[in-house]
């Protein structure tokens, strides 16, 4: 329970900024620089505005000066990275479950990016590759999956040489682009983190994800889907069902 609330509070903290740099970067706004401000009137937010979730609920989503509306964006991402910590912390409350805590919020960001904005940025997917592959063995041995170095580093050299290839092959064949150029280094990072063990669950997984949504939407062959979002997705269950299927 103590790991549970201690990754609740820290997802919810960690959400806060998650949220400012999915509303911002976007709009080639400074995330890490300057003071946190309402973006109707522009007034610099006091400490009192800014403690996750309870500030929105008790603004009721709104402006204290100006009374514009708060993007929900900001109370939604602090939920998810709270429920994130929470489950990770609560499922094991040490050092793996704080590296799947890490996991998590960054397939968040990355995966809502792309939902958002079909953009994979390049320095969150080689951050994402970096944390794997120091932290990876860690996080996979909390859920009973042996991940070891070698394991991750063929996992991110097959997941984005692997990507890469099909793009180039699919750009041969039919004269246009089918992924984006930050899908292979996001792949790389999931593999950095599961190892190569894990990506055809991951893929499989998207796959299927993939149609649902294309046929939910009405099949239109130039349909664009977020690949990243489609595979941040299918991670967790990916991961979950793993140790299973290789009993």
């Amino acid at each position: 329970i103590v790991g549970g609330v201690t990754g609740g509070i820290a997802g919810a903290l960690v959400g806060s900024f998650v949220a400012t740099l999915l509303l911002r970067w976007p709009r080639g706004e400074q995330v890490a620089r300057g003071r946190s401000h309402c973006d109707g009137c522009g007034r610099t937010l006091t400490p009192a505005d800014l403690v996750p979730l309870l500030s929105w609920l008790a603004l009721r989503g709104r402006c204290r000066a100006c009374g514009a509306r708060i993007d929900p964006t900001h109370p939604l991402v602090e939920l998810c990275c709270a429920a994130i910590g929470a489950v990770a912390l609560g499922y094991a409350p040490a050092a793996g479950g704080a590296a799947l805590a890490l996991l998590g919020w960054q397939l968040l960001l990355l995966g809502w990016l792309d939902a958002r904005h079909y953009w994979l940025p390049r320095a969150l997917s080689l951050l994402l590759a970096a944390s794997g592959i120091a932290l990876g063995g860690v996080a996979m041995a909390a859920l009973g999956i042996a991940a070891p170095l070698a394991d991750r580093l063929i996992g991110a050299a097959v997941g984005g040489g692997g990507l890469w290839l099909v793009a180039v092959l699919y750009r041969q064949l039919r004269g246009r682009e089918g992924l984006g150029g930050g899908d292979p280094l996001f792949l790389a990072g999931v593999g950095a983190w599961t190892g190569w063990m894990a990506l055809p669950f991951v893929l499989l997984l998207a796959a299927l994800a993939g149609i649902a949504v294309a046929l939910l939407r009405g099949w239109r062959g130039d349909a664009r889907l977020p690949f990243g979002t489609l595979v941040a997705l299918a991670v967790p269950p990916a991961l979950l069902c793993l140790p299973l299927l290789s009993r």
